[in-house]
């Protein structure tokens, strides 16, 4: 009997570190149907529950607000927001394409809620890595090398006095 249950952790083992090979391989080459899968995989079942503590004090995430391209719509997303002298640094491990950072984009505006405190952003910019690692820690910076992030979206924060548009 012990010789399966040794048997099954082993597969077990074995099917995870494959699964994470694959999620490096495919992060790393961008590789277009595993972004989507992976994409799809995050907004359906890690989204909602990162959202339950994201932008609070203490939690891994930050929560990004922003309006949809052609409908409007309100949405959020949680994000691995990076504090500047003047405003963040978010870390684009899928790429250019994920609808949130299209949207920012196109609006020119988001407001990114951080740490407990809610700051109206704008003037999105993609910089490359080299230009924003001196504000990530080591092992951040390790990690976006391991996942072959190397754009990142800068935004400012909007000046006291100035105002964005409608956002929630």
């Amino acid at each position: 009997m012990w010789r399966w249950i040794g048997l099954g952790v082993g597969v077990l083992f074995l099917a995870i570190a494959v699964l994470w090979i694959l999620l490096v391989v495919s992060l790393r080459t961008k590789f277009s149907p595993a972004l989507k899968a992976i994409r799809r995989l995050n907004r359906v079942f890690w989204n909602p529950r990162a959202m339950r503590v994201a932008g609070q004090p203490g939690a891994y995430a930050s929560v990004i607000h922003h309006l949809g391209r052609t409908s409007g719509r309100p949405y959020q997303t949680p994000v691995g927001a990076v504090g500047t002298d003047d405003g963040f640094v978010i870390g684009l491990p899928y790429g250019t394409t994920p609808d949130w950072l299209r949207n920012v984009i196109a609006t020119g505006s988001a407001v990114i809620d951080d740490e407990g405190d809610t700051c109206h952003v704008e003037q999105p910019e993609l910089v490359p890595a080299v230009e924003v690692n001196h504000y990530f820690s080591r092992k951040d910076q390790w990690i976006h090398r391991l996942y072959g992030v190397d754009q990142f979206l800068y935004v400012r924060r909007v000046r006291t006095g100035a105002t964005v548009g409608d956002h929630p």
